[in-house]
């Protein structure tokens, strides 16, 4: 771990001004006009800026030198640097161990607001004014507790909606359409979380199959949004144009009162190792910018080719400014952290919570209103760190993921072939009521984000449908993707027409979904699974730009019903602030916006020691009841059965508890209209596998 003098000093290296203004400034006509570039290289002995024609990027018109200011800093001011200008720059230096420079290598600024392309890994920068009327219009600003996440792709969400027009589908424009803001509105959710929109490329051993990278996790540029999900109006008339409809996009969600996330990829770039493309870091200054050894060998711990040395000033200054542009010139709402963890490791690659960027992101007054994901883990060495990102911070919540898929599906699985469970319901319930095992008491349950699928995986759908992922087309025999899954394809592998496993497997969605929308902590939706869709087994699908991955519209009446499944559980959520809690309760103590959890066995007794983790215990009932702050008192009981065998529930007889009035139900096919009042002793019968939900009265 990194001395506490140290962080110091590199966080004040962080800061410095000599990183203020990199890229290209445009100049009013009071000061004269034009633009000036500035561009840092720790090592570089000349820059020059290298312009090209507007229409022809193969001409360059005019070629400037850059001069040394100090720090590591090379300007130049010209007139050439206008709206609308396509640029490159040259870096020369010296070679030895580290070093990549090479004078006749054309590349990019890391600043530029805007890319053009002059065909396959041939780009340019491109100067863009941004100005733009947000008419007002504010962040939503949505609380923590009251945030539901809906992880999407740009393109996937709208491609194929029919309401859409035909000329928007896939676009920035085609997410903010009426009918897209119609289905979020509908479904509940307060926060659209999109797959990476900066500017990215795709692998030429993905090209060479036929394929692309169409999640968008290998980046080009850290503030240019991807171009090819602008509408071709947009396209034609340039970056300008594509960075309005971007602002525009958000201006019209926020007007819905959604927020949006950026999935964000700093861990690495599209340079790949060594050998790799070389469009702008590595020409820049390979030895500050990416991790590697004292000899030039890359150290990767993000298993890409390379990894942004985040312990070097100027590479973790660059992830700052990227995130404070997307927060203010573009109004973001928060950033998900891919690899999170690899950008808080030090100068000898190891992680510390108290990294001088992980640290500054958060103290940073234009970010002081952003919410920030960390995803918490790399492939690297002491990679896997879930829980430990320190306060303000939110963690994907990899251990509830797994425990919840456990209790539903490999759980029941191995019920099935063993005649018992393997484990009881006390893992479980610790998910359920936030993670304290995981994130500790002055963090809270908020901490947690909650999923039980993500881009990276099964879909829902899938995860009940098949025990094994089925990645041929993805042209690596089937070795990519995941092999651990937790999935159960309840009887048979795949498509079947066999109603009863049908059945079954509605239900387990159900039930996940249940659960998900019914925890402690943040909530994450994957778009598509409130209506089942699925990737016919692939569980890695980064590579398919099609209508596999793409959200298909049109349902059948099953669908139907587990959307509104979806719907019924988002509203409650929000008018349950006992299902929310903002803090963990204290044994015995009043702790304002938390929630007091009581756990009963199925026979509305006090929960054992012993039946905590018993195989035979597999229900459980829990009374949550609010210490209001800003709410008024809430109490509902949740029934849990995680046994493919019917059983009888007596309901908890509690003091101040008349009855307990069912809101929601896993077993049945599509919401009740009408809920059924029950008195505390009342003893019901719990279907296989299911959750009960009730307001206490």
């Amino acid at each position: 771990m990194a001395h506490p003098n140290q962080l110091a000093t590199a966080a004040s290296a962080l800061l410095s001004s000599a990183f203020d203004d990199l890229g290209v400034r445009l100049h009013s006509s009071e000061e004269g006009g034009g633009g000036t570039l500035r561009v840092w290289s720790g090592s570089a002995d000349a820059i020059e800026l290298v312009v090209f024609d507007d229409s022809d990027l193969d001409w360059i018109t005019d070629v400037v030198p850059l001069a040394p200011v100090g720090s590591g800093v090379w300007s130049v001011r010209t007139p050439l640097l206008r709206p609308g200008a396509r640029y490159g720059i040259r870096v020369a230096g010296p070679q030895g161990a580290g070093n990549t420079f090479n004078p006749r290598t054309l590349l990019t600024d890391p600043y530029s607001r805007g890319l053009v392309s002059g065909g396959l890994g041939d780009w340019r920068s491109a100067v863009v004014d941004g100005s733009f009327d947000w008419g007002g219009v504010s962040k939503p600003a949505v609380p923590m507790d009251r945030t539901v996440i809906y992880e999407g792709h740009l393109k996937g969400l709208s491609k194929r909606h029919p309401d859409v027009p035909p000329a928007l589908h896939g676009t920035y424009a085609g997410l903010a359409h009426p009918a897209m803001i119609d289905h979020f509105h509908t479904l509940g959710v307060t926060s659209i979380e999109l797959l990476p929109v900066q500017a990215f490329a795709s692998e030429p051993r993905l090209l060479q199959h036929g394929l692309s990278n169409y999640w968008g996790y290998n980046t080009l540029n850290f503030f240019t949004p991807h171009a090819p999900y602008a509408t071709e109006a947009s396209r034609r008339e340039g970056p300008e144009a594509v960075l309005r409809e971007f602002k525009g996009m958000v201006r019209l969600l926020h007007e819905a009162g959604l927020e949006v996330i950026l999935d964000v990829v700093y861990n690495h770039t599209a340079e790949e190792g060594i050998g790799g493309p070389r469009t702008s870091l590595r020409g820049i200054d390979n030895g500050s910018y990416y991790r590697q050894t004292d000899d030039g060998v890359y150290v990767d711990v993000t298993g890409c080719g390379n990894a942004l040395d985040t312990s070097t000033p100027a590479a973790a200054r660059l992830v700052l400014d990227s995130l404070r542009y997307w927060a203010q010139e573009v109004q973001i709402d928060g950033f998900r952290f891919d690899l999170a963890v690899t950008l808080g490791r030090d100068e000898e690659h190891r992680f510390t919570p108290d990294h001088p960027l992980l640290q500054a992101i958060l103290s940073d007054p234009a970010l002081a209103d952003v919410k920030c994901i960390a995803e918490p883990w790399d492939v690297g060495m002491g990679g896997w760190q879930t829980g430990n990102f320190g306060e303000g911070w939110h963690e994907w919540n990899d251990r509830y993921r797994d425990r919840v898929r456990n209790f539903w599906l490999s759980d029941v699985d191995y019920s099935r072939r063993a005649s018992t469970a393997p484990v009881g319901a006390g893992g479980f319930a610790t998910r359920l009521a936030g993670s304290s095992n995981t994130f500790s008491e002055s963090r809270g349950p908020l901490a947690s984000v909650n999923f039980i699928t993500a881009h990276d995986g099964f879909t829902l759908r899938d995860l009940v449908s098949y025990d094994v992922k089925h990645n041929l087309g993805n042209g690596e025999q089937n070795r990519d993707g995941a092999d651990t899954n937790r999935s159960f394809n309840h009887g048979a592998e795949g498509p079947t027409s066999d109603e009863r496993i049908l059945e079954t497997r509605r239900r387990a969605m159900r039930n996940l979904l249940g659960t998900l929308l019914l925890s402690a902590g943040v909530p994450m939706l994957t778009a598509g699974d409130e209506f089942g869709r699925t990737q016919r087994g692939n569980n890695n699908a980064y590579c398919h730009d099609s209508p596999l991955t793409w959200l298909d519209w049109e349902h059948a009446p099953w669908q139907e019903d587990l959307q509104a499944h979806v719907q019924r559980l988002i509203r409650l959520r929000q008018e349950n602030p006992a299902l929310r809690p903002i803090r963990f309760a204290r044994l015995d103590e009043h702790t304002p916006s938390a929630s007091v959890m009581q756990w009963y066995d199925a026979g509305g007794e006090t929960m054992s020691i012993e039946a905590w983790n018993s195989p035979a215990h597999r229900t459980l009932q829990y009374l949550a009841t609010s210490t209001p702050e800003i709410e008024e008192l809430n109490r509902i009981l949740l029934v849990v059965h995680g046994d493919e065998k019917t059983a009888d529930v007596t309901l908890p007889v509690v003091e101040d508890v008349a009855g307990y009035l069912e809101l929601w139900s896993s077993a049945h096919e599509r919401p009740a209209d009408d809920g059924v009042l029950f008195a505390p002793g009342d003893v019901m019968s719990l279907p296989a596998t299911s959750l009960r939900l009730f307001r206490v009265v």
